[in-house]
């Protein structure tokens, strides 16, 4: 398992395949529960339902995408081929799920449900060959950070694209027909997609192998991806910090509508958000080559918990000062994502240390299912929350009970959700520095711990992982 000095051609072209995603996760993230509402007509409390039920079929549909991709065989590798050939089909549900077909509201309801489940199935037939492709591209730790400091300046831009260029395209396409407006929309989106896709599977090389390492069956997999501690954790932490940022877009645009009392500068304020973003992902490399990784994520995490506390107490129509606030969070909260996802292979890394088994595929199968879960738990929060406070579509202003909720749900929502993040990654998460560094170099002279080894040998590993806490 030898390291590679990746090119910036590559770390560009794997972070388009993540760009192409965040043009639909951020789009679907700020603008389809408002899609639903208010240009779709269904109701709030069913959105919300909707969002949480899908779910369910990604419970089952996540892990067998990761299963399957662990055992392809192909001339381009194992995840590459669904980047490419699953590209166009993805394109055309996302251009069906904001389509507004004249239906009764049932029909409305069965519509959206049947095109938002096939969107979501798509997402996981790209996306979870498409993380698990970074866990194979390098086994280098510090190129590790690169690459997904590169992948997620780039996945930034690619959601800054998608939901700055969003409305414009909208009034731009639509001429007052919003419905027409956002389907054009996404259909402009998407085809910029579909291209950075093929860009990412013709720029990328899988690197790492697991030859003689996938023995047993699939429910073994399962089993074994389960027991991995570390992979549970990052796996709670990722549904954290997902849901902070999901119920927090989510209410962006009731934010701006009804706190900032101007839907117009929408746009800049997720422009001023969004540039925040893209300077929090460049920030990551350079503050981890300083700290370890694991401090940074927790620390961050804790001053995204007070700022967001803070957030809560600046009065109504205090607007520049909410564009400030929201620049902050915008930097700091992308700083800790391309962390989160290198911690994410490091547990790879980890369990086959630890059974001798890769399992790269199933590992990131399940961390794009527990994000997909919080999205929709953020989506489902945000639909029963506004129907509980009495939110009224389309109403030029809102009863008191809502406005509260809407300020909740932009900020002490999301500060709960770092404040356990933090949390979690400072008492729990041991794969610190000095103990990964050590596995990389068992792992590279062919040492993996059986179970009785890795028992005796563990407590002796924790104390070398927090030598550099």
């Amino acid at each position: 398992m030898s390291s590679h000095i990746l090119t910036k051609r590559e770390k560009i072209g794997y972070g388009l395949g993540d760009a192409a995603s965040h043009i639909i996760f951020d789009n679907v993230m700020f603008y389809m529960m408002f899609f639903y509402t208010d240009i779709f007509g269904i109701p709030a409390g069913f959105v919300g339902t909707m969002f949480l039920l899908a779910r369910a079929l990604d419970a089952i549909s996540d892990p067998i995408m990761g299963l399957v991709a662990d055992r392809t065989r192909t001339r381009w590798g194992k995840f590459r081929p669904y980047v490419l050939f699953a590209a166009i089909p993805f394109g055309i549900v996302c251009i069906f799920a904001y389509s507004t077909p004249e239906l009764s509201l049932t029909g409305k309801m069965i519509y959206a449900a049947i095109t938002y489940t096939l969107l979501t199935l798509m997402y996981t037939v790209v996306n979870i060959p498409y993380c698990a492709l970074g866990g194979v591209i390098t086994a280098d730790p510090t190129q590790r950070i690169s690459l997904q400091s590169y992948r997620f300046v780039l996945a930034t831009a690619g959601g800054m694209l998608s939901t700055v260029l969003m409305m414009p395209l909208v009034s731009l396409i639509g001429k007052g027909d919003q419905a027409f407006g956002f389907q054009g929309g996404i259909a402009v989106l998407a085809l910029v997609a579909v291209i950075m896709l093929a860009i990412c599977f013709a720029t990328t090389k899988e690197r790492i192998s697991d030859e003689g390492t996938m023995q047993g069956s699939m429910r073994e997999d399962l089993r074994d991806i389960i027991r991995n501690d570390q992979w549970r954790i990052v796996g709670l932490l990722t549904i954290l910090n997902i849901l902070a940022v999901s119920v927090r877009g989510g209410a962006m645009m009731y934010y701006v509508t009804y706190i900032l009392g101007n839907p117009l500068v929408f746009t800049w304020f997720l422009t001023t958000y969004c540039v925040g973003n893209l300077l929090g992902s460049a920030a990551a490399k350079p503050l981890t080559d300083w700290k370890c990784k694991v401090s940074v994520f927790w620390w961050t995490n804790a001053l995204l918990a007070v700022l967001s506390i803070a957030m809560f107490f600046v009065p109504i129509g205090a607007n520049i000062t909410m564009f400030i606030f929201i620049f902050i969070i915008g930097v700091l909260h992308q700083l800790v994502t391309p962390i989160q996802w290198v911690m994410m292979s490091d547990t790879v890394d980890y369990g086959e240390w630890k059974g001798g088994k890769r399992l790269t595929g199933i590992s990131f199968a399940g961390t794009l299912f527990v994000l997909k879960l919080g999205l929709a738990l953020g989506g489902a929060l945000i639909g029963w929350m506004l129907a509980g406070a009495g939110y009224q579509s389309g109403a030029a202003t809102q009863n008191s009970a809502t406005i509260m909720c809407i300020i909740a749900l932009f900020t002490l929502v999301p500060a709960a959700c770092y404040f356990l993040s933090a949390l979690i990654a400072a008492r729990l998460y041991t794969l610190r520095t000095p103990f990964i560094n050590r596995i990389l170099k068992e792992l590279a002279d062919g040492v993996r711990r059986n179970e009785h080894a890795f028992n005796q040998d563990m407590k002796t590993a924790e104390d070398l992982s927090h030598e550099n806490q």
